[in-house]
């Protein structure tokens, strides 16, 4: 699922921390079944190509 976050249009570089972040909002019991890998995917993963679209047209 980490690979998952490189592509997802909430994963930001954090040039305060120095890392990426997901900006997405969860709560304790969201971030346990992430942590835990006891999910399958994210719900709130959205693709973050720009060009998907355009590629999709061609």
């Amino acid at each position: 699922m980490a690979d998952q976050c490189e592509y997802c249009a909430y994963f930001v570089y954090d040039e305060y921390a120095g890392q990426y972040l997901c900006e997405q909002d969860l709560d304790e019991d969201e971030i346990y079944r992430f942590m835990t890998q006891q999910t399958k995917g994210c719900p709130y993963f959205k693709d973050g190509d720009e060009y998907k679209l355009v590629r999709h047209q061609n």
